[in-house]
């Protein structure tokens, strides 16, 4: 009898300590996420002169991220320049270095990652309404279904995985083009880095992570 209170002593504590090894590398590949994501910046560029208005940025965003029908994360404006040249010229929410959006949120619910990332926690959002109010960009809806603040989030499940966001995957003309800024080799950071580019409303002070070639001065509006 005394030898199997023993076995079954030993069984529980080495249950017990495969519990702790678990629990401990989890929480180590939790702050080993949140070091690897603070070393990065992720951003997005626009190549105004490639798009030319297909929406398949546009449907791949709905498909992938289940938006209503009536929202949108993103969306393509239609302008006409010069001698009645069509320019389109896509937009989102523009993951800002400086959001406006986080301020006004009651509940912390809308905040910005380590990366640069800016989202929305939908367990704390009350749908207010502050957060779409207070961006400059019109990139934020209220989501019908769920009944909180909802907008783009640059597809960040895929790019957790690797993967592009779905409307740069998509983008039949490579008018999109995504990735970290942080990070000198990145395809990105050598196209920003030998192309003027543009972004918008930069008065409001938010700083946008969205660069435009191209952009049209009545799209910066």
């Amino acid at each position: 009898m005394t030898q199997a209170v023993s076995r079954r002593e030993v069984i529980k504590t080495m249950a017990k300590s495969a519990v702790a090894l678990t629990v401990s590398l989890a929480a180590i590949k939790s702050e080993a996420s949140s070091a690897e994501r603070g070393k990065r910046r992720w951003a997005m560029y626009f190549d105004v002169s490639k798009c030319y208005g297909c929406m398949a940025c546009v449907v791949a965003c709905a498909a992938e991220n289940n938006v209503p029908i009536g929202s949108f994360r993103t969306w393509v404006e239609r302008h006409v320049v010069g001698d009645g040249v069509i320019v389109f010229v896509p937009k989102q929410c523009n993951h800002c270095d400086n959001p406006p959006c986080v301020r006004p949120c009651p509940t912390g619910a809308t905040f910005k990652r380590d990366d640069g990332l800016v989202l929305v926690n939908d367990d704390l959002c009350i749908g207010c309404g502050a957060c779409i109010e207070a961006c400059p960009y019109g990139a934020r809806y209220a989501n019908p279904i769920k009944g909180v603040a909802d907008k783009c989030t640059f597809c960040e499940h895929r790019i957790h995985l690797g993967l592009l966001p779905a409307c740069v995957e998509t983008c039949p003309t490579g008018a999109r083009v995504f990735g970290d800024i942080s990070d000198p080799e990145s395809v990105i950071s050598r196209i920003l880095a030998k192309t003027a580019t543009q972004r918008l409303k930069l008065e409001s002070g938010a700083e946008p992570m969205i660069f435009y070639r191209d952009l049209p001065e009545v799209a910066n509006k």
